[in-house]
């Protein structure tokens, strides 16, 4: 028996089996990808028997969830940062935003595979739903403050914005950021890319190049 699943088994039998199942899926899916394995293939990874899993998860579908939910959970606080309470001022705030984006994907792209290729419907558990909305909240939060600087007449709605820009970020991350072999060559760098196009679309809305 290996080392790394002698250590496995002891992280099992001291009751850490859920955490070891969720890195074990989080390897499979860098691995394979989150269609690409079974849940007895994360149990095997994890050193334990195919029955173990269920103390914690119902089905495969369960254990993705939870990645995903781990990786919004991280994913909000990456974006918290980088919104940083929009300091040292809004505009330049909301740029980090989207660099903390493509950083997220680039830094994790197994969770980053669980939330948005892995095929869970946004509502298979109410803590995964809770997790994608708070860390969509900073987004909506960092519009919201940037709307508010343009005259009462000229301000476009900040949920509008909020889904445009994750659009444009998402895209981004998704062809040209990732850590991954999912990503595409780009004659520039994946953040001058999203920059551009977030300077465009917000001249585009009114905005002046500083606010």
């Amino acid at each position: 028996m290996s080392w790394k699943r002698r250590a496995r088994e002891g992280a099992y039998h001291h009751g850490n089996l859920k955490e070891a199942l969720i890195q074990a899926a989080r390897e499979l899916i860098k691995e394979k990808g989150p269609a690409g394995f079974t849940f007895a293939d994360a149990a095997r990874s994890a050193g334990v028997s195919p029955a173990a899993p269920y103390r914690h998860f119902r089905d495969r579908e369960a254990l993705l969830a939870d990645v995903a939910r781990e990786g919004f959970a991280r994913f909000e606080a990456m974006l918290s940062t980088g919104w940083a309470g929009g300091k040292p001022d809004a505009l330049t705030a909301f740029h980090n935003v989207g660099r903390a984006y493509l950083a997220f994907a680039r830094a994790e792209p197994a969770y980053y595979a669980a939330m948005f290729e892995s095929g869970l419907p946004p509502d298979v558990n109410p803590e995964l739903r809770a997790a994608g909305e708070k860390a969509f909240g900073v987004l909506r939060a960092a519009a919201d403050t940037l709307v508010a600087l343009l005259p009462a007449g000229r301000r476009p709605p900040a949920l509008m914005m909020s889904l445009h820009v994750w659009s444009l970020s998402h895209g981004i991350a998704s062809l040209f950021g990732r850590g991954d072999a999912g990503r595409r060559a780009l004659p520039m760098t994946a953040e001058e890319l999203l920059e551009s196009a977030i300077l465009i679309y917000l001249q585009g809305l009114g905005f002046p190049e500083k606010v």
